[in-house]
């Protein structure tokens, strides 16, 4: 269980690297270990900008000059260590499982988390706050004819499990710092798609799903965008995002079927053709999540919240961060190749001859 705590002076690990004048500015990346937050220290590093990790695992790859500080951000001594100097707060850290053995380590981890952060960066006088929440804090309990983009408006009774309250909790409380005027800006990626995620996030644990033999899928609209997109997205926000607002930062809106095509085409061999009910789908999310939670205490295959998400799935409109940001996310394709490569070649999907030899260039 995690809770708040106090902690001693912490060591600061940095990779070689030219030294940097203090009064050149710099990010701190909370998460920057992680799937996004990795490709985030790496954009920010190619613009020689001054990156400090904070994450409690430590990073596979260290750019050069990037610190690394170990710590949780639920430890608010840390937090204020990890901040001095800084001056913007790209806050990625969160759990972006749809399951754990501790539901209340959503709330913990996400909501407080974030609260955590935003009071030690207030306190530490930071400029820019850039918040990553998430796509799912914004679908409606139904569908919607029309894409989904900043405008839509829900309450907590809307989200669909612990996950999207967490989340939801977490941005409303960096919409209430900024408007305490604190220069807080919200930023919601869609499904992220690339190599390295070695903690199997939901997108990249789906692949694999898909990847390694399924023969059923639950029909849904997916809007996938490459992790280096979102990267590039987060430092527009940061840099040309007005206080208090909010963007989508999104891809290309996929069915789920049509995606099972393109890794078909891909890969060079069959993946999942039979489509589930939902009525099955619902019943096989509650009876997997009871088995995790009472007997195995391991993730199950499916969750009640997730095929909540996947019923109420839509299209999104990143109109708005193009609009006014300059985003321009590419075709995501190169990021599907990225990621069936990295699973194959980093031994995530079994080595049945049709997968092994699959043609992924």
């Amino acid at each position: 269980m995690l809770e708040l705590i106090d902690s001693p002076p912490i060591a600061v690990a940095a990779s070689p690297g030219p030294r940097r004048s203090s009064g050149t500015a710099r990010a701190l990346v909370t998460g920057g270990s992680g799937f996004l937050g990795q490709h985030l220290v790496a954009a920010l590093a190619r613009r020689s900008q001054a990156v400090r990790i904070f994450d409690l695992t430590t990073p596979a790859v260290l750019p050069s000059g990037v610190e690394y500080v170990r710590g949780s951000v639920l430890d608010r001594a840390a937090a204020l260590q990890a901040l001095d100097g800084i001056t913007c707060v790209y806050h990625l850290a969160g759990m972006a499982h749809l399951w754990t053995a501790d539901h209340a380590d959503f709330d913990r981890i996400n909501n407080i988390g974030t609260e955590v952060m935003l009071g030690a960066a207030r306190k530490m006088g930071v400029g820019r706050f850039l918040h990553c929440s998430t796509e799912v804090v914004l679908l409606p309990p139904q569908r919607r004819d029309r894409p989904v983009d900043e405008t839509v408006t829900l309450g907590l009774a809307d989200m669909a499990g612990p996950y999207s309250r967490s989340k939801y909790l977490a941005e409303q409380a960096a919409f209430a710092a900024s408007a305490q005027g604190q220069d807080v800006v919200v930023v919601n990626p869609t499904i992220p798609v690339g190599a390295g995620d070695r903690n199997h996030t939901p997108p990249t644990a789906m692949l694999a799903h898909y990847l390694s033999g399924s023969h059923f899928f639950l029909d849904c609209m997916l809007n996938l965008v490459d992790a280096r997109d979102i990267a590039d997205g987060m430092m527009l926000a940061a840099e040309r995002g007005r206080r208090g607002e909010r963007y989508v930062l999104g891809g290309e809106n996929v069915p789920l079927a049509e995606l099972l095509r393109t890794l078909e085409r891909i890969c060079g061999r069959r993946t999942a053709r039979l489509r589930v009910p939902p009525l099955l789908a619902r019943a096989t999310g509650s009876a997997s999540e009871w088995i995790a939670n009472n007997l195995t205490g391991r993730a199950p295959i499916a969750t009640v919240e997730g095929v909540r998400l996947a019923l109420r799935s839509s299209r999104f409109d990143s109109n708005k961060a193009a609009r006014e940001l300059g985003y321009a996310p590419r075709p995501i394709e190169d990021a599907l190749i990225a990621a069936t490569r990295w699973l194959i070649n980093d031994g995530h999907l079994s080595r049945n001859p049709g997968l092994a030899e699959a043609p992924v260039v």
